[in-house]
């Protein structure tokens, strides 16, 4: 008796340190070994060679109500999930009229059923949320909203290259929200 108690012990102790000693990451992933939201990149290159560089992680619908469920409308989006994205431009651009220096910044989103408007925020290097307010905003530029004529499961950011203009796009469920981007001469 005693010693199967003194086993049983062990077992419990050992898997307590497993679940201790668990990262997040780890904890996240499936039976598949993938993580829930995995991060993802987009780019877009002007003529000259210069670029756009996001970083940012990519949830999946999962059976969810995204906008006006799981990212409500009316309230300031991360653009993403996990790590704050980031958006780093080795050159000075425009979106909206508005011009961006070259630099890193943070990218969230604010969802409104029929329009959107993208924050380019100053404060860099935060995890996704809290957004660190109105304060730190660089730039509000308005973005074309769309449906898409299929459902997408990946949230996912990409560019349009056409001319001398990137158009960032941000697809999921069956909104699409995009910007134009010009390369500030």
């Amino acid at each position: 008796m005693r010693r199967s108690l003194v086993l049983f012990s062990a077992v419990i102790l050992l898997s307590l340190a497993v679940v201790a000693t668990s990262t997040p990451a780890q904890m996240g992933m499936g039976g598949r070994g993938q993580r829930l939201s995995p991060p993802a990149k987009a780019e877009c290159a002007f003529a000259d060679g210069k670029t756009i560089h996001v970083d940012y992680s990519s949830p999946r619908m999962r059976g969810r109500k995204i906008y006006g469920g799981l990212v409500p409308y009316g309230e300031v989006w991360r653009a993403g999930a996990n790590q704050a994205t980031t958006f780093v431009i080795d050159t000075a651009v425009t979106l909206g009229g508005k011009t961006v220096p070259a630099g890193s910044y943070t990218l969230f989103a604010l969802p409104k059923e029929n329009e959107w408007t993208l924050i380019i925020s100053k404060a860099t290097g935060e995890w996704g949320i809290p957004y660190p307010g109105e304060s730190q905003d660089f730039a509000r530029v308005p973005m074309k909203v769309s449906k898409l004529p299929t459902t997408v499961e990946d949230f996912r950011i990409a560019f349009d290259h056409e001319g001398d203009a990137c158009t960032m796009r941000l697809d999921w469920e069956t909104t699409r929200a995009s910007v134009q981007i010009l390369e500030k001469k």
